[in-house]
């Protein structure tokens, strides 16, 4: 990934809730526009197990130093991930009570380009003159349908065990990563978000608030529409301009 980061040119909002049923927040969001990195992370395992992964996730991609320049910011973040999903299966085998994990997406940014890593059903949209498309793919059973045509992403959400990944961070053996990249242009504007906006926001909303409303308004007016349909689980929203 070439280029250098763009420096003062790209505006973001970022908020995360509890929502109205979960205790605790096991979301837990980063916004580095200093290194043009942002990254949602949404914790499984219960209280204070989702929560611990999500952050440790967060901590550890928090921790690249200032002054890298985007290709190294990605090589850096990849290795705060496999980083990151070690300590978490160390804590829950310490812990010895079930699963703790944690999805992740990220996006970087360069004057020419965007990169995106993620494991899990927690998503990357990109909304370019009007058309909104979706960067990432959940890694989920329901997922796997969509990327073989057989579903729709809005009737995915509807599906039984839409719920159900199958990647996460500190879950199994290795840790699998998918990565994608592209171009970008001015007036793009990106949007991370946890599957507690998603279950609540379809593709037609999301391209409304991400058109006709400005960047720093754009992540509150989104959990709005989660608080609104009921907020049973934790909502993670970054809306960022290029």
């Amino acid at each position: 990934m070439t280029g250098s980061l763009l420096k003062d040119t790209r505006g973001h909002s970022a908020t995360t809730h509890t929502g109205f049923v979960r205790k605790v927040n096991e979301d837990a969001i980063l916004a580095r526009p200093d290194l043009g990195l942002w990254a949602v992370s949404d914790g499984m395992g219960g209280h204070a197990g989702g929560d611990y992964a999500s952050q440790t996730v967060v901590d550890a991609l928090n921790s690249l130093p200032a002054g890298l320049d985007p290709a190294s910011v990605m090589q850096e973040a990849r290795r705060a991930l496999f980083e990151a999903h070690e300590h978490i299966k160390a804590e829950a085998h310490r812990r010895a009570q079930g699963t703790i994990g944690a999805t992740v997406v990220l996006l970087v940014l360069s004057e020419q380009h965007f990169m995106c890593l993620w494991a899990g059903d927690s998503r990357l949209y990109r909304l370019r003159q009007g058309t909104l498309s979706m960067i990432s793919f959940d890694h989920s059973v329901v997922g796997e349908l969509v990327e073989q045509g057989r579903l729709t992403w809005d009737e995915a959400a509807n599906c039984a065990g839409s719920n159900q990944i199958t990647r996460a961070v500190g879950v199994g053996d290795e840790l699998e990563i998918d990565k994608r990249r592209g171009d970008i242009l001015p007036g793009d504007r990106f949007l991370l978000c946890s599957d507690g906006l998603s279950q609540y926001a379809d593709e037609a909303t999301l391209s409304h608030y991400l058109t006709g409303h400005p960047i720093e308004t754009v992540a509150d007016g989104l959990l709005s529409v989660a608080l609104a349909g009921g907020a049973s689980d934790n909502v993670s929203v970054i809306a960022v301009e290029v």
